[in-house]
C-alpha cells in the first residue's frame, strides 16, 4: 500500500516552505521518524521525520521548489519491506473505520506517539485504515483533474471548468481551504468570486489555477485584452533573484514598518573608553569572557525598565498602545540565510552573566541561521549591533510591531575633549529609532542618554542594580 507524506502545518501561520535538501532518494528504505527532507520556511530550516516505514517510491518536489501545507513530499510503499498495511491485523475494517477529521490527511491513533513537535503533525503509527477524506474539506484534486460536478456544469453551459471562467464580485462561493484563498490573493483576486467546481459549488485549487492560467493567457494576447505586451527588462548579464522564503518575509516586514510606523531617529556619539576598561577588569577578576554586546544589552534592559514606554507596540485595531510587562530582547543577526532577529525572552530577569550566556547561544546559532521558529517571534525591543559590519552609524528600520530599536556602530579611535584637553578615545555611535505614535522625544532621549551614561561610566550602572 502506498502512503503520501504531506508537508505538515509548520505553525506560526506559515503555509509554505522551500525544499532545501533531500536526505533520501527514490528506492531508499525509511523507518518511522527517520529524517527525510530539510525544508526552509520563512522562520527557520527544519528537518522533517517520515511518519511511516517503507520504501520511497516517488519524490514529488525538487530541491529549491516551493511546497505548501498539504502538498505531497514523497510517496512511501509500506508493503515493499513487509510492513503490515494499516487496517489489517486487528485494525478497524474499512467499512467501520471512523470518519476522518475534516482537514486532516490521515487519521492517527491518539494513544501512541513519537513526540513530533510540528503543529498539526505527528508520527504516531496508525491502528486504523488510512482514509483520505473527500469532499469539501478533503485533499485537493490534481490541477488537471475535472470533478464530475464540474463536467456536468460544463455540459450545461454554465460557468465552470468547461468554459472561460469569469469573476463575479457579487458571488460568494465557499472556498476549500485558506491555502487556496491565499493562492488567489497572491494573484490579485478573491477566490470567492469564482464559480466552484467542487461539491456544493466549493472553489477548489483547480478552479483557482485554471483562472490564473486563463486570465494570464488573455492578458498576454493583445487581440483579447487590448494590451500591449510588456518587454522583458532583463538584459544579458542580469540575474533574477526570487523574493521568496526569508527574504520575502523581511521585505514584507520592512515595507509594513515603513508604511505604518511614523518613525523618528535620534543619535549620540559616546566615549566607550571606560566601557572597554571595565570589560577588561571584569574578565580579569572573574576569569570569564564578557562581550561588549552583552554589557550594552544589560544597560539597554535597565534603560527599558526606566523608560518602559519604549518596550511597547501599537494595537491599531483597538487604538491602544500595548506596554509590555516582559522585556523580550531581539538581537538583529546577519546569517547565511539573511537578516534574522532571534529573541532572548525575559531579558529583564537576567543577570549580566545570564544575559551573556543567552546572547552567546544566539551568536553560535547565527553561524548557520538555523534558529528554532519559536526563538524568532515575541520580541518587544531590538538591539542592532552593526559595528562588526564596519559601519559607524545607521537609521535602522523598526522591527514591526515593536516601537523602538537601538543601533550600535563600530568603536573607533577618535579625537575627544577630556577635561578641556584633546585626547584620543574609543568612541561609538548610538542611534535610536522610535515610533512617534507611542511617545514624543522626551522618553527616547532619556533612554538614549541613560544608556550612553552607562557606557561612558559603567560604575554609574551599579546604582540601579
Amino acid at each position: 500500500m502506498s502512503q503520501e507524506f504531506l508537508l505538515p502545518d509548520l505553525g506560526e501561520g506559515l503555509t509554505e516552505a522551500e525544499v532545501v535538501s533531500w536526505l533520501v532518494a527514490a528506492g531508499d528504505q525509511v523507518d518511522v521518524d527517520q529524517m527525510v527532507v530539510e525544508v526552509e520556511s520563512a522562520k527557520s530550516v527544519v528537518s522533517l521525520p517520515c511518519p511511516f516505514p517503507g520504501v520511497v517510491r516517488t519524490v514529488h518536489a525538487a530541491e529549491g521548489a516551493t511546497v505548501h501545507s498539504g502538498d505531497p513530499l514523497i510517496t512511501i510503499d509500506t508493503e515493499a519491506v513487509g510492513a503490515e498495511p494499516a487496517g489489517s491485523g486487528g485494525g478497524v475494517p474499512a467499512s467501520t473505520a471512523p470518519e476522518p477529521v475534516p482537514g486532516t490527511a490521515l487519521r492517527e491513533d491518539a494513544d501512541e506517539g513519537s513526540g513530533a513537535v510540528l503543529v498539526g503533525y505527528g508520527t504516531r503509527p496508525s491502528k486504523h485504515r488510512a482514509v483520505r477524506p473527500t469532499g469539501r474539506f478533503g485533499r485537493k484534486p490534481a490541477p488537471d483533474a475535472v470533478p464530475a460536478a464540474a463536467a456536468a456544469t460544463a455540459a450545461s453551459g454554465s460557468p465552470g471548468l468547461g468554459t472561460m471562467t469569469a469573476l463575479d464580485p457579487t458571488r460568494n462561493s465557499p472556498v476549500v481551504s485558506p491555502l487556496v484563498r491565499r493562492l488567489a490573493a497572491d494573484h490579485g483576486f478573491n477566490a470567492r468570486h469564482l464559480p466552484g467546481s467542487g461539491p456544493g459549488d466549493v472553489v477548489m485549487r483547480a478552479d483557482v489555477t485554471r483562472y490564473i492560467a486563463e486570465s494570464g493567457a488573455a492578458r498576454a494576447d493583445p487581440a483579447t485584452s487590448g494590451a500591449t505586451p510588456q518587454a522583458d527588462p532583463t538584459t544579458p548579464g542580469d540575474r533574477r533573484i526570487p523574493i521568496a522564503g526569508l527574504r520575502k518575509v523581511v521585505a514584507e516586514q520592512m515595507s509594513r514598518s515603513r508604511r505604518e510606523i511614523p518613525e523618528a531617529t535620534i543619535w549620540m556619539d559616546v566615549d566607550a573608553t571606560e566601557l572597554l576598561n571595565a570589560k577588561a577588569r571584569l574578565q580579569k577578576s572573574t576569569g570569564e569572557r564578557f562581550s561588549v554586546v552583552a554589557l550594552i544589552a544589560r544597560f539597554v534592559v535597565a534603560g527599558l525598565q526606566k523608560f518602559p514606554v519604549l518596550n511597547s507596540s501599537v494595537d491599531t485595531a483597538r487604538g491602544e498602545i500595548v506596554q509590555h510587562g516582559r522585556i523580550n530582547l531581539g538581537l538583529a543577526a546577519q546569517t547565511p540565510r539573511g537578516l534574522m532577529v532571534p529573541v532572548v525572552p525575559d531579558a529583564g530577569d537576567e543577570t549580566l552573566r545570564g544575559l551573556r550566556d543567552k546572547i552567546a547561544g544566539v551568536v553560535d546559532k547565527a553561524a548557520d541561521g538555523k534558529f528554532a521558529p519559536e526563538t524568532l517571534s515575541g520580541g518587544t525591543f531590538t538591539l542592532n549591533n552593526y559595528g562588526p559590519l564596519g559601519t559607524d552609524g545607521s537609521t535602522p528600520i523598526i522591527n514591526f510591531p515593536e516601537a523602538a530599536m537601538l543601533g550600535v556602530g563600530r568603536i573607533m579611535d577618535r579625537p575627544w575633549v577630556v577635561d578641556g584637553e584633546l585626547a584620543v578615545r574609543k568612541v561609538v555611535y548610538l542611534s535610536l529609532v522610535f515610533d512617534h505614535r507611542v511617545c514624543d522625544g522626551a522618553d527616547p532621549s532619556g533612554f538614549l542618554t541613560y544608556v550612553a551614561g552607562c557606557i561612558e561610566d559603567p560604575m554609574s550602572f551599579l546604582a540601579d542594580v
